[in-house]
């Protein structure tokens, strides 16, 4: 989760020194603002649902 200078996006991937932590996942500062100015209607809003969703499952696995 550490490993090249930051922590691994639960959304993007990539690895971001700014962000949030939601339970013990992170969402880097960009995919917090693009999930929060993304409509529901938005195709990619089920993609950012379907990432989110890992937050949960990992927890209750």
């Amino acid at each position: 989760m550490h490993d090249q200078g930051g922590h691994r996006c639960i959304i993007c991937g990539q690895h971001k020194h700014e962000g949030i932590f939601i339970v013990s996942e992170f969402i880097c500062d960009a995919c917090e603002a693009e999930m929060v100015r993304t409509d529901a209607t938005d195709a990619k809003y089920h993609f950012f649902i379907d990432q989110l969703k890992q937050i949960w499952v990992q927890k209750n696995a």
